[in-house]
């Protein structure tokens, strides 16, 4: 069965994640720099059968559009081209960044771990397919 993933994209790093074989649960995957996102998913896309791409969408509380908000614009453009067998689906990302931040700490992250952006966007992209799949997919 083809699998999801979410990606929450930020103009220095991008976290991943994906879900199982049943598209139920969501996991962590890779942080990557931003400048090889669309090579790292060429490669992964030839060892994983993913057919839909989760993009967080950035808006602030009012709705209204982020600095970055462009940006993944272009990059939704840039994935429904790459890879026009994959659906592409946007997805409100509105406070996972701080969920992720929270559930790191209440997991016993130390303090380094707690900052540690890298980690943080992974869950966060956590966080976004996790919540796609509860809202669309059951």
């Amino acid at each position: 069965m083809p699998k999801t993933i979410a990606i929450d994209f930020g103009l220095k790093r991008t976290g991943l994640a994906i879900t199982d074989e049943n598209c139920i649960f969501a996991f962590g995957h890779e942080t990557v720099e931003s400048r090889n996102l669309m090579v790292y998913l060429e490669k992964w896309f030839e060892k994983e059968n993913v057919d839909t791409l989760v993009l967080g969408e950035p808006k602030r509380l009012n709705n209204e559009d982020t600095h970055i908000s462009e940006n993944v614009r272009m990059l939704k453009a840039a994935l429904v081209k790459q890879f026009p067998s994959k659906e592409v689906v946007m997805m409100d990302e509105r406070y996972t960044s701080k969920m992720a931040s929270e559930t790191i700490a209440m997991m016993g992250g130390s303090k380094k771990v707690k900052k540690d952006k890298g980690i943080i966007d992974k869950v966060s992209a956590t966080i976004i397919l996790q919540s796609y799949l509860d809202e669309y997919k059951r």
